[in-house]
């Protein structure tokens, strides 16, 4: 449930790209936008990721919390976790987004994280990654071992460390309480589209664009122009606040 002070604009644009097939899944209603990445090949990335935003569509109930986003994405790693393993390789996805609910009088973004797909945040033009990707080459940066700057070409890039389902038997999701502000535009997105363009090429995509949907379509574009090896999925989410 949204909260009534809220009002958004939402486009979303999605592309197999030159995959065969597209894994990712997404939510864009009732107040929950996210976007999940599928792995496991064949069919099994696309169950996954679809399994995973069906069991994390219930967080539009309410005003939840983040302690309601923890046990809501326990729940969904343990529904992909029974997924059964078609290839020897069991199924997972990230999963990332945001969720629209209220602190106190307050209303705010809930922005989840599992994986490296990512959520942004662009304030008075100006492009933040709001998550944290849990990747090897992500690690390798924090502790100084590989510059910011050539990760998005590490051949490890793409080598994540935490997912729904996948081996682990439980899963931890990063969590953040942020006040909505008049004018926030979100981007919600699969690496698909940060593999192929930077942080300062993707700002300057959405500067060049008012409309959410415009913006989506041109973000995709972009992607797919610049090499589309990969499923490429954008949310792209305006907010405007009134008086209660």
């Amino acid at each position: 449930m949204t909260d009534s002070r809220v009002s958004l604009r939402v486009g979303v644009a999605t592309e197999t790209a030159r995959r065969t097939r597209n894994e990712d899944s997404v939510s864009v209603s009732d107040g929950v936008y996210l976007v999940a990445d599928g792995m496991g090949g064949h069919e099994a990335g696309e169950v996954a990721s679809r399994t995973a935003i069906d069991a994390l569509r219930g967080l539009g109930d309410g005003t939840p919390t983040p302690a309601d986003v923890r046990s809501y994405v326990r729940a969904a790693h343990a529904a992909v976790r029974d997924l059964p393993s078609i290839t020897g390789r069991r199924p997972g996805t990230t999963v990332t987004g945001v969720v629209v609910t209220t602190h106190g009088e307050t209303p705010c973004w809930l922005v989840l994280n599992v994986g490296d797909s990512r959520t942004y945040r662009m304030a008075g033009g100006v492009l933040e990654q709001v998550t944290r990707d849990h990747s090897e080459v992500a690690e390798l940066v924090e502790r100084g071992l590989v510059r910011a700057a050539d990760a998005q070409h590490h051949p490890r890039r793409n080598v994540v460390t935490r997912v729904l389902g996948g081996g682990a038997s439980e899963v931890e999701p990063d969590v953040w309480l942020l006040p909505v502000s008049p004018g926030d535009r979100m981007l919600v997105c699969s690496d698909g589209l940060t593999d192929e363009l930077s942080d300062a090429r993707i700002q300057a995509e959405l500067r060049a664009e008012d409309e959410a949907q415009a913006a989506a379509d041109r973000l995709v574009a972009a992607a797919l122009a610049a090499g589309g090896h990969d499923n490429v999925t954008a949310i792209v989410l305006d907010a405007t606040l009134s008086a209660r």
